[in-house]
């Protein structure tokens, strides 16, 4: 009886790298930008863009916790600190990311959508984080 296993672990790309800049807008416009998140191994695997963990400042520092996700930095800066999660989008601030979930086969890729809409004038910072468990 000959028995044989592979161990590999989950691959990833995502592009363009952080931040991204909208760079200067008109009060009431929208820009978008899009982010490809790519499987470059044999696994297939699940992601979900979320909030930073409440002990990550927006300042730029990263989590202490090798492993815990991968972020993706949309540096603006607003007093408002609105954020909500529903089925395929994630609003914060003046951002809206879509889809925030799903999931990609070996060599496959999903294309992310950052939306910012200029509501309000001044700067506007925010972080938001790639997880892929087990990874």
């Amino acid at each position: 009886l000959k028995v044989s296993a592979k161990a590999v672990y989950s691959k990833y790309s995502i592009e363009p790298a952080s931040p991204i800049n909208f760079g200067a807008m008109i009060k009431g416009t929208k820009k978008s930008q899009t982010v490809v998140l790519e499987n470059k191994g044999m696994l297939h695997f699940k992601f979900c863009i979320r909030q930073p963990p409440e002990d990550v400042s927006t300042s730029g520092s990263k989590s202490s916790k090798e492993g815990e996700s991968a972020p993706l930095a949309t540096r603006l800066s607003t007093a408002r600190k609105s954020s909500s999660l529903t089925q395929s989008h994630l609003n914060l601030g003046m951002f809206t990311v879509s889809p925030c979930s799903g999931s990609i086969g070996p060599w496959g890729q999903q294309k992310i959508t950052v939306e910012c809409f200029a509501g309000q004038e001044g700067k506007c910072e925010e972080q938001l984080y790639i997880d892929i468990p087990g990874r």
